[in-house]
């Protein structure tokens, strides 16, 4: 079936995966090498050192051919075994799969609801780990940015609130939607596994996922009792030692990876999430001089990734995001579970610049007149005034 062409680059503005840039296109392009050869090991040894900076971590860090999901098995069959009760807290669509993966497991989550506005609370977090006297919680595990709202939640805050409860129960951490775009720090926040993916803040295609690893999560590996074979952390590390791995990789997505590392490196990890706090605010003046409303309700929550907007009652955000495809050639996020046709969603985290941002919200704003969407005009220009007096 023949399709129309569209002049011009197509914006891809959904969050996740974004834009790969061509430093790190070139590099995946490279002639596959010999994974068990001399140059594939100094490859794999200069990446998994350069992660480290990446997640804040002077610990380990596994690298799977695999999506962010894969990560997320890895994490809690590593650490726990057939019946542990984890304490999860239900923040969106993401929250929710990683839950029902617990249950898949064989594992007993508890899970704090909230009305996905907002990021985990950490009183009730410790409220829950409080009534645990007998320390059956075995995990707490948290989304530290929730893809589908645009809610953050504040680690540092969530490990607070375990360390004045006294309880040893792991905390585990997704930072799929978060790392390389929103401050995070493995180790100053007392996060036992790290979970990330490769198609997001870092830059890559779909198909590389990342654990990031305490002493003590490797100590509960060691008497964990979930089956794991492909996702067995000890294999992985015991190879990585000399840079390689227990089994084929993804050659060529980690010639990307260390790129991608590289690239982040150069520019500051400080600048980074510099650079896409300002897109964030920005693109959130934006929306409030739509008269639109921000899915995330709580300011210390928004996300530095995203911005999920709520459309007015009656209107389509399906119908609204298909408009701009058609004749602005970009695609945003559509909503997830509750906030399907409520919500759409604009990425703004990865390889990214300021005139990418402004036409993207010109493309949002032209939708919205197209789509017969109730909007004041001038978001762009609010965007606009904010980053020509923040640059």
């Amino acid at each position: 079936m023949s399709q129309t062409y569209h002049a011009g680059r197509h914006f891809l503005q959904i969050p996740g995966p974004t834009n790969v840039p061509d430093r790190v296109l070139r590099a995946i392009d490279r002639p596959t090498i010999d994974h068990r050869g001399p140059e594939f090991g100094r490859l794999g040894s200069e990446l998994l050192a350069n992660l480290r900076q990446i997640f804040q971590t002077a610990g380990p860090v596994v690298v799977y051919p695999a999506s962010g999901t894969g990560a997320w098995e890895a994490a809690l069959t590593n650490t726990l075994s057939p019946g542990d009760t984890v304490l999860m807290s239900r923040t969106g669509w993401f929250a929710t799969l990683w839950n029902e993966m617990a249950v898949r497991l064989g594992l007993t989550p508890i899970f704090l609801d909230t009305d996905w506005r907002r990021g985990a609370d950490p009183a009730a977090i410790g409220d829950a780990l409080a009534a645990d006297r007998e320390h059956r919680i075995k995990a707490v595990c948290v989304v530290h940015n929730e893809t589908s709202t645009g809610c953050t939640s504040r680690i540092d805050e969530v490990r607070a609130a375990i360390d004045a409860a006294k309880h040893p129960a792991l905390l585990l951490v997704d930072t799929i939607s978060s790392l390389a775009s929103i401050d995070y720090r493995h180790d100053a926040w007392g996060v036992d596994v790290t979970v990330a993916g490769s198609q997001k803040g870092l830059m890559l295609p779909p198909g590389l996922s990342f654990n990031a690893i305490s002493a003590k999560a490797l100590a509960a590996a060691e008497g964990a009792k979930l089956p794991r074979s492909y996702w067995d952390w000890r294999p992985m590390l015991e190879a990585n030692k000399t840079g390689y791995f227990p089994y084929t990789p993804g050659t060529n997505l980690l010639y990307g990876a260390n790129e991608a590392v590289k690239m982040l490196l150069e520019e500051g990890l400080a600048n980074v999430f510099a650079r896409h706090d300002r897109h964030a605010e920005a693109t959130r003046r934006a929306v409030r001089a739509w008269g639109l409303e921000i899915q995330c309700a709580e300011p210390r929550h928004y996300s530095s990734s995203l911005t999920a907007v709520r459309l007015p009652e009656g209107h389509s955000a399906d119908a609204l995001r298909a408009v701009i495809l058609e004749r602005y050639n970009m695609s945003l996020g559509n909503g997830l579970g509750p906030l399907k046709d409520r919500v759409f969603r604009i990425g703004h985290l990865g390889d990214f610049g300021d005139l990418q941002l402004l036409g993207t919200l010109g493309g949002v704003e032209m939708g919205l007149r197209a789509a017969g969407v109730p909007h004041r005009a001038g978001g762009v220009q609010a965007a606009m005034d904010y980053l020509a007096g923040n640059a």
